[in-house]
């Protein structure tokens, strides 16, 4: 787990620099130098080193730092390197997509099971993943020690189902539904606020061609 010290714009910039290093492996170049990652990335060199560093990379003068050790390092750093089992709840259009996304292994997250208050989808899967009913998620949850929910249901049931989650034993709720959640203090949420993100988007685009 991430110790509290560790900066929340850190977290959010370390997988950014992940991708970026991923792309240069696959590319074949074997170092690069943090000055030369501030400058594609529109990150401060100094804040791009002190990063690195929290992540518990050192780079050596002149020569920049390895990409295969950055990699290692970052990947263990946000425990990439192991696994954490999730439970999503809400097997509607949303949840299949992030169901069928192969990419969530790669971020340390696998989906085990999805769960449903549609009788007409339990049963059934969605790629490799199981959708059971809604109603055995706290079992299977205490029996399997699952933390980390998914929540991908409408924004009407949000609240209620949260509730249902962290009373199962859910700490880390990863949020897609476009509400706030009123949830205790240790669970740790992260609202992925698709509305907002268009909406600012849309936004920008229109100053821009004014």
């Amino acid at each position: 787990m991430t110790t509290p010290s560790v900066p929340i714009p850190t977290l959010r910039r370390l997988p950014r620099y992940y991708q970026y290093l991923s792309g240069l492996r696959a590319a074949g170049q074997e170092r690069v130098s943090a000055a030369h990652m501030a400058e594609v990335l529109g990150v401060h060199h100094t804040q791009v080193r002190k990063d690195l560093t929290m992540a518990g990379c050192l780079g050596r003068p002149k020569t920049g730092h390895r990409v295969a050790d950055l990699i290692a390092a970052i990947e263990g750093f946000l425990h990439w390197d192991s696994h954490s089992d999730a439970f999503l709840v809400g097997a509607g259009s949303l949840g299949t997509a992030l169901l069928k996304y192969p990419g969530f292994e790669k971020a340390g997250a696998r989906i085990v099971a999805a769960f449903d208050n549609d009788p007409a989808k339990a049963g059934h899967r969605i790629g490799d993943t199981p959708v059971l009913p809604l109603e055995k998620f706290a079992n299977l949850a205490e029996r399997m020690h699952i933390s980390v929910g998914i929540l991908t249901v409408p924004p009407a049931a949000a609240q209620a189902t949260a509730d249902l989650m962290v009373a199962s034993g859910i700490r880390a709720l990863w949020n897609f539904a476009p509400v706030t959640l009123d949830l205790p203090s240790h669970v740790i949420v992260e609202n992925l606020e698709l509305f907002t993100s268009l909406a600012l988007l849309l936004r920008r685009l229109s100053d821009s061609s004014s």
